[in-house]
């Protein structure tokens, strides 16, 4: 809740500061995602702790290497809001005087990130996708064995497992009132996405906002229905799609005789080209963005229910009750 709120101040204070694009990233991301995504992971952790193997000194050593070494970094660096910083002097001008003419979209942020600076945003989505592989890699690790203690308290959770897996179901208004919702958040995902050239928006905040919809979903309709809707397998494909997309326009600019993300050369009108340009990588963004978060939603969400499952088998208690049932029932 605390983290909610932290999230949706900082949305406010980028609103007031006119960084409307900042802002609905924190909303998306921020107060939403983020949360559930810790929820998700205390739900996954057991109630003790296990006992050090080793000790990480050779990692805490690094850890305090890295961060002097960039604390020292930072020492060269002009003042906070300096005036004669070298960003105020040179790069800013440049975009916001000469953006209009040399790319033809009226929100600079989206020229910055998608021309000026096209192949740092390349870097960012390609982040982006890694993290993504890394969260499929980590949480498709067999389930380690647990301890008896473990044990006992999640089979007793397990005992009510199918209660629980029925929630969604007892929220009727919930659900009528996501239903209704849910269609117009996609649509203004897409708003979002393809008129980030003229107002806030863009790959990324669209790509959020479309994720959190069908998280939404998932979360009022079960994980299992939110599967069959959505193929974890096209998803996976998408999120590989939106990063290739935006490195395709790269190529095809230097097979045209420009620069790696050089726009103008995509069209006959240098401008054209950009707008061009823009709208694909934008495209790519939102691709990989929206994938990416819903693969680690589904990921995190599916490791507790295997933890469940895996309980399940191995509790001989909740096997024998299972049993009893079953036979009470073909007595009837």
């Amino acid at each position: 809740m605390l983290t909610g709120i932290y999230g949706l101040l900082s949305a406010s204070f980028f609103v007031v500061l006119d960084a409307v694009d900042v802002a609905f990233t924190e909303a998306a991301v921020g107060a939403g995602i983020s949360g559930l995504l810790m929820l998700a992971a205390i739900t996954m952790t057991g109630r003790s702790e296990a006992p050090k193997r080793h000790k990480p000194l050779l990692a805490l050593l690094v850890v305090f290497i890295t961060g002097g070494m960039l604390i020292y970094g930072t020492l060269d660096m002009p003042y906070f809001g300096s005036f004669d910083a070298p960003v105020h002097q040179h790069v800013a001008p440049r975009y916001i005087n000469d953006s209009m003419q040399e790319v033809g979209v009226p929100n600079i942020v989206t020229s910055v990130l998608g021309s000026y600076r096209a192949f740092d945003t390349l870097g960012e989505v390609a982040v982006i996708f890694t993290a993504g592989i890394g969260v499929l890699s980590l949480l498709s690790l067999p389930l380690r064995r647990r301890s008896s203690k473990l044990d006992e308290s999640s089979s007793e959770n397990s005992s009510n497992s199918s209660q629980k897996d029925q929630m969604h179901e007892q929220h009727m208004v919930l659900r009528i009132v996501s239903k209704v919702l849910i269609p117009f958040i996609l649509l203004f995902a897409l708003y979002v996405q393809f008129h980030g050239d003229f107002g806030p928006g863009g790959g990324f905040q669209a790509g959020v906002i479309f994720a959190a919809a069908i998280i939404l979903y998932a979360m009022l309709f079960g994980l299992d229905t939110a599967r069959r809707v959505f193929n974890q397998s096209i998803i996976q494909l998408i999120a590989a799609i939106g990063l290739l997309l935006y490195a395709s326009v790269g190529v095809v600019s230097l097979f045209n005789g420009g620069n790696f993300l050089d726009y103008n050369v995509l069209a006959a009108d240098p401008i054209a080209g950009q707008h061009i340009g823009i709208l694909l990588i934008e495209l790519g963004v939102g691709f990989t963005v929206t994938a990416v978060m819903i693969i680690i939603f589904f990921n995190f969400a599916g490791r507790r229910e295997a933890q469940q499952q895996a309980t399940e088998r191995n509790s001989p208690e909740l096997n024998v009750t299972q049993a009893n049932s079953t036979e009470q029932k073909g007595g009837e």
